[in-house]
């Protein structure tokens, strides 16, 4: 991570570092979590666990001495919260629904990815050199691309709840709703086909800075902000996580530059 990038990082450990902070103080997992057992023995002390990994894994991000042993904690701890996701899939494909929490946490473990990829220093083993350095930047791209079609199409699936998260004070509510499925459906597409690339992944983020903000911001100041702040700091996470995709894209000069190296 150059010296410009680090706020970028940090950005991404804020958000990362508040989810771990509200399993702690709810003892609870993020919403994003549920798909543990309840009735799983020892809970709670999983919950807790849990949550203080992720506080110190991503503050771990921010030192040159502990990003190493870091990502190779954080990237497995994604992993495995993707993989929570399965199951849901398995038993509900056809409900939008299910996609949408799947492809959420895709796109969050896509951000993780490209920072295992860049700092765990494992290119030389017999396998994790397919997963990371720039093979393994490539499949985070696909990844990230592909998860943010399903994002975007619940949008329009679920127009009208979608809309109902629009702010009431802007107008075409559910002209909105579309707009930003099909936008996000377009960032999608244009990332996996190297059109726009990068300027697609950061529109992507763009749109999940407003969504963070003008969705989930105002309510958490309700009496019970719980829900609206785990939605608020998800969204950050996964907005950073895009950003971080976006940075590691190529821009068009570079290519150009690149094809003049090697012409």
């Amino acid at each position: 991570m150059t010296r410009d990038q680090q706020p970028l990082l940090s950005v991404f450990v804020i958000g990362m570092v508040g989810l771990g902070i509200l399993s702690l103080i709810y003892r609870d997992f993020a919403y994003e979590w549920q798909p543990v057992p309840a009735c799983l023995p020892g809970r709670q002390i999983l919950v807790l666990a849990s949550g203080l990994l992720l506080v110190v894994a991503s503050v771990a991000l921010l030192f040159r001495t502990t990003v190493v042993i870091a990502v190779r904690v954080l990237f497995p701890y994604l992993l495995g919260w993707q993989l929570l996701k399965v199951p849901a899939l398995i038993v509900a494909p056809g409900m939008e629904a299910v996609w949408l929490g799947f492809s959420e946490i895709a796109v969050l473990l896509a951000g993780g990815w490209v920072l295992f990829a860049r700092f765990a220093h494992l290119e030389n083993t017999a396998f994790f050199r397919h997963i990371t350095g720039e093979k393994g930047i490539r499949m985070v791209r696909i990844l990230f691309a592909v998860a943010l079609i399903p994002i975007g199409l619940s949008h329009i699936v679920c127009v009208k709840i979608t809309a109902g998260l629009v702010p009431a004070w802007l107008p075409f509510r559910v002209g909105w709703a579309y707009l930003t499925g099909v936008g996000q459906i377009a960032c999608g597409l244009g990332v996996l086909f190297s059109v726009f690339a990068r300027l697609a992944a950061m529109i992507e983020v763009g749109m999940l800075a407003i969504f963070a903000f003008l969705v989930w911001g105002p309510p958490i100041a309700a009496p019970n902000p719980r829900f609206p702040l785990t939605a608020f700091l998800i969204t950050w996470a996964i907005g950073a996580s895009a950003w971080l995709v976006a940075t590691n894209i190529p821009s068009k000069q570079n290519d150009m530059r690149k094809g003049e190296i090697h012409g």
